[in-house]
């Protein structure tokens, strides 16, 4: 079956796009130029300049790990997915040139499906699941200014206002509860220029349609059957932070507790351990001694009234030891950016390295384990921006082979290279 994204669009003015855009972000809104601007494009920079959106910045991951996952299964759209992959994304979906995303009415990016090599070069500039792409966040961008304005909107390269979204084009329309009307989603098609056709609103226009008819009969036949309990809210996501930490802070929701090093040491092996650890090999992992049991256990039994006390929502429990709530890391996030794509939010997130004074066997591996993974990932997959910003970090500012290997896919007159030939000779390895 043919792509029904194989015809061609043009845009606007790729030159009139960015005088206008260097002159809004001057502080000329009132410069004529920005007259040559879409009027949907135009106020939705203003509105992205008010909200002060940085022009190159990364966009918030909101969900991750079993957080994104609950929050997935109870949103309303669950239910369309297969319906809207049929319709966006027919035939081959490798060769359909585009990735279909769709998102709640916050504008966080809950599914995203298509062509893979799409895939893997939108995650370079954080467009994954997860991530926040309401208007407020990241600017101009179909998602979030469907939802901002409550209509389809078309951008096109150039139209956006985050520089690292410049090369692609989407058309996005907000999805509405039948009955109320109210706003539930977004759908959005991300690619090239002919992702912003003008058949590609009518088809993605038409997809909505579908999506809030088909809601709305499912509604129809549950009305004579029993009421359901009404779902349980989503809990607060429970995160311990130990990138560049020396004493990790454990989040849940606003609250934040801070931990001395043993407990933060014990929590985040847990966390990495989900299935449980004898006694036995928690305290090798620890003290690096499996006979420190008895020193071990006072320190489970502070650790667990430290928990109690904060009233948070995770229990540790014994044999074997292992934690029964949901609890996700910075450096399990930052593992799961790098195998999603997302290089430079991966890069972002990236504060240090685990938990940085601990010499506890366990977190001294594990350590060494997400230093790897980031470095390995930005020599195998990463593109020269994300290899560049790698370079600026502790782990890799004095990495030889990246040096070299940026140097290689940088053209010839980019300004980077002559910092890059300093530093190689510097070392005398040019």
């Amino acid at each position: 079956m043919a792509s029904p994204w194989a015809a061609a669009q043009s845009g606007s003015s790729r030159l009139i796009l960015e005088r206008a855009y260097d002159e809004l972000l001057a502080g000329h809104a009132g410069d004529p130029r920005l007259q040559d601007v879409r009027a949907v494009v135009r106020e939705s920079w203003i509105r992205s300049l008010d909200s002060l959106v940085a022009p190159d910045g990364i966009p918030e991951l909101d969900f991750a790990g079993e957080a994104l996952e609950v929050h997935r299964r109870a949103h309303p759209l669950a239910a369309s997915m297969e319906m809207i992959r049929g319709l966006l994304l027919p035939g081959d979906v490798d060769e359909s040139g585009v990735v279909v995303a769709v998102g709640d009415a916050a504008g966080r990016l809950l599914w995203i499906e298509g062509d893979r090599e799409v895939r893997a070069s939108v995650g370079e500039m954080g467009f994954i699941e997860g991530a926040n792409w309401s208007e407020e966040r990241v600017g101009t961008a179909a998602p979030g200014t469907a939802l901002a304005l409550d209509r389809s909107v078309q951008v096109r390269g150039s139209e956006h206002f985050n520089r690292h979204v410049l090369p692609w084009s989407c058309t996005a329309a907000p999805v509405h509860d039948p009955e109320t009307r109210a706003l539930i989603g977004v759908i959005d098609v991300t690619g090239r220029e002919t992702a912003a056709a003008p058949q590609a609103q009518l088809l993605v226009d038409a997809t909505v349609r579908a999506v809030e008819s088909e809601l709305l009969i499912a509604r129809m036949r549950q009305r004579d059957e029993r009421p359901r309990r009404r779902a349980e809210a989503t809990p607060a996501r429970m995160v311990l932070r130990v990138l560049g930490r020396d004493r990790a802070i454990l989040e849940a929701g606003r609250a934040s507790v801070a931990l001395g090093v043993r407990h933060a040491e014990v929590l985040f092996l847990l966390a990495a351990h989900r299935d449980g650890l004898s006694a036995e090999r928690l305290a090798e992992l620890v003290y690096g001694d499996p006979r420190a049991v008895g020193t071990l256990r006072p320190e489970l039994v502070r650790l667990r009234r430290v928990l109690h006390t904060h009233a948070l929502p995770l229990t540790l429990e014994s044999r074997p030891y292992r934690l029964t709530g949901p609890l996700d890391t910075d450096a399990q996030d930052l593992l799961s950016l790098l195998d999603r794509g997302a290089h430079r939010v991966a890069l972002a997130a990236w504060k240090g390295d685990v938990l940085p004074d601990s010499r506890a066997p366990g977190v001294e591996e594990l350590r060494e384990t997400v230093r790897g993974a980031l470095r390995e990932a930005m020599l195998d997959e990463a593109g020269v921006d994300a290899l560049h910003d790698y370079l600026q970090t502790d782990v890799g500012r004095d990495d030889m082979e990246a040096m070299r290997l940026c140097l290689g896919m940088l053209p010839a007159k980019s300004p980077r290279r002559a910092g890059l030939v300093a530093r190689l000779e510097r070392w005398g390895r040019v």
